[in-house]
């Protein structure tokens, strides 16, 4: 060992890991504390955007730093529905969660630049051959082995446009499914950053996980244009690609990340239906400060029944799901969501944040199914 020794060691600085650092840091400045990420900034390339209702209002105060901005409300449009909700949503983009993070943690907390190439419940191997000792690490670095669960795929493209003149828009469209309906449910996210500057997102609820980038992107071009938007300039682009998840295997799921504790979506934490772990990585992060300090072996314990926990309890998301994929026909599912956002407003704010009542739960399932009965019932006696 090269004798630097830490309370915890966090390999990965995406999204749980970056927001696991400042939790613990906040919580527990005495304890010695490092974050290690291969790039060579925090938090990837991406736009990440949630509602008020997902987080507490500790997991707020952690994330308000490193909102880029905000909206009073947001809209959806269907073929039978256009609406306008007043849930406040937020959005945190990559460069702000880094400038944020460096603002926030000392300067020898983090270790940039610094590819890994093996983590244990008390160490990280970096590829240089160096090893870096801890109580306890934490693998924050992406995803499991994804072939163990029953998935469908949300992914998306999204360009940042700078247009010629002002587009309008005073908050953001999250779903407008009034678009022609391609690789099952499509919908466009649009997302006001500036009067002439739109972040736009083509999303696809899909049966595969391959995306023609640039198709879709011609796709996006052409709904600016229909909308009279007078595209300048693509700013930024970026790709995604997000496991919505029917069944599977959770044990093997999450043993395929290796024996080290794990946080993100390589622990399962992920909304089953939306795929989004920011509500996740936020919870985990606070809980992980208050459980420490543990040693590896212990923090892995403790992690893997919360999220087994979290698995057990969103069994309800996983059967919607079930009905999305496997009853609805492609072309179809959008009348799922848009029977769904027909639905009272704190019904849909809990079941973002999969936090549904048992009430809840009826409402959704009640009344004139969006999908043939016969359908769901064949989909959910197969459910694996």
């Amino acid at each position: 060992m090269d004798g630097l020794h830490y309370d915890l060691a966090i390999a990965g600085g995406g999204l749980a890991g970056g927001l696991t650092a400042l939790a613990v840091h906040r919580a527990r400045p005495d304890l010695k504390l490092l974050l290690v990420e291969g790039e060579a900034s925090l938090g990837g390339n991406h736009v990440w955007s949630f509602f008020s209702s997902d987080v507490d209002a500790g997991g707020l105060a952690l994330l308000e730093p490193m909102i880029a901005q905000s909206w009073e409300g947001y809209d959806v449009r269907f073929p039978a529905l256009a609406r306008q909700l007043a849930t406040r949503y937020h959005s945190i983009r990559s460069a702000g969660f880094d400038r944020a993070l460096r603002a926030a943690l000392p300067a020898e907390t983090l270790r940039l630049g610094a590819e890994i190439a093996e983590v244990t419940p008390g160490g990280i191997t970096l590829a240089s051959g160096e090893a870096i000792a801890a109580r306890a690490v934490l693998d924050c670095r992406g995803g499991g082995d994804l072939s163990l669960l029953d998935c469908g795929w949300q992914k998306f493209v999204g360009l940042e446009l700078e247009l010629a003149a002002p587009h309008g828009l005073d908050r953001p469209v999250v779903m407008d499914a009034a678009v022609e309906q391609i690789d099952g449910y499509r919908f466009v996210y649009v997302l006001p950053f500036g009067e002439k500057r739109l972040f736009v997102e083509d999303t696809y609820y899909s049966d595969t996980p391959e995306l023609d980038g640039e198709a879709i992107e011609r796709r996006i071009l052409a709904y600016g244009q229909a909308k009279g938007w007078a595209v300048e300039r693509v700013a930024a682009r970026e790709t995604g690609v997000l496991p919505v998840v029917i069944g599977g295997d959770f044990e093997g799921y999450w043993q395929s990340g290796g024996q080290t504790a794990k946080a993100g979506v390589r622990a399962g934490l992920f909304h089953p239906i939306t795929g989004y772990s920011l509500p996740d990585a936020v919870a985990t992060a606070r809980f992980i400060a208050r459980l420490l300090p543990l040693d590896g072996v212990a923090l892995a314990e403790k992690l893997h029944r919360y999220a087994k926990d979290r698995w057990t309890e969103r069994g309800y998301y996983r059967m919607l799901d079930t009905m999305l994929f496997r009853a609805a026909k492609p072309d179809q599912r959008y009348r799922i969501f848009e029977r769904f956002y027909g639905l009272g407003e704190p019904l849909i704010e809990r079941f973002y944040s999969a936090s549904s009542t048992l009430a809840d739960k009826v409402r959704i399932l009640s009344g004139r199914p969006p999908v043939p009965v016969h359908r769901a019932v064949k989909a959910l006696v197969g459910k694996r």
